[in-house]
């Protein structure tokens, strides 16, 4: 994955929060709830991305 492509995923990722966060009223607790899950995927995805962590398919939950 190019790194241009990173860059517009993350730029399109934070046009949708922005727009969900501005144009869809929620309660602030909600909102803050969405945006640290939106965060930790993206974080996720980064370290995947980058190859720091490697395929979370990998991993068994018993």
């Amino acid at each position: 994955m190019s790194l241009i492509s990173v860059v517009v995923v993350l730029v399109v990722i934070g046009v949708i929060l922005w727009m969900v966060n501005t144009y869809i009223p929620m309660d602030a607790k909600i909102k803050s709830i969405l945006n640290i899950v939106v965060l930790i995927v993206v974080v996720i995805w980064l370290l995947q991305a980058f190859g720091i962590i490697g395929n979370m398919n990998d991993i068994r939950i018993r």
